[in-house]
């Protein structure tokens, strides 16, 4: 099977998830406690909407291999980072989430200059805001294959075809590598590209 027919396979059994709204930071909290011991499943919360998602194979594997893709583009273009992961975030009573993937550049600061979701449920209206409210520079999704690049200016998002924290990095290219077969060839192939 080819990592695009099991990512197509995977995602409709991952695609369950519970979205709630006018749901009050105190009920988000006890709900938060409930759930602390219950592994692979995230509850996010942003202004009144709560998401409960599951957390399941294809999240993962996209995610571990993103991860190792950039931290290899990273040593190879010499770019100082401190990978932060999927620590939470919040700003209290207005949001709290995790990223999947966050990263500071340079050196390590509060708020990550780059988070990265990895979108295998459908998405809310709270995806961008959440980061909006901590000012997160740079914010990407990867959903069906594909990587969007949203960097703030001015206070909102806008979309664009190229990282600002990154530059140099060809998005496409990063996209190709996520779907190959082999991990292994996804690797080797980012590093001939930037040798």
């Amino acid at each position: 099977m080819s990592l695009q027919a099991m990512i197509q396979a995977l995602a409709k059994s991952e695609r369950e998830h519970i979205v709630r709204q006018f749901v009050t930071w105190e009920q988000f909290q006890a709900l938060e406690s409930a759930f602390a011991d219950i592994d692979g499943v995230r509850l996010i919360y942003c202004e009144g909407v709560l998401e409960i998602v599951g957390i399941g194979r294809l999240h993962e594997m996209i995610c571990t291999l993103l991860g190792a893709l950039l931290i290899s583009y990273f040593t190879l273009k010499r770019i100082r980072f401190v990978s932060t992961g999927a620590y939470t975030q919040s700003l209290q009573g207005r949001t709290k989430f995790q990223a999947d993937l966050s990263y500071n550049f340079d050196t390590e600061k509060e708020i990550s200059d780059l988070c990265i979701e990895v979108v295998v449920t459908s998405g809310n209206v709270a995806k961008l805001r959440k980061y909006q409210l901590l000012e997160v520079p740079e914010v990407w999704f990867w959903e069906d294959g594909k990587i969007s690049v949203f960097c703030l200016q001015d206070g909102d998002y806008v979309q664009s075809s190229h990282s600002l924290c990154l530059p140099d990095l060809d998005i496409e290219h990063l996209e190709q590598c996520l779907l190959m077969d082999s991990q292994l060839d996804a690797m080797l192939a980012l590093a001939d590209r930037y040798k």
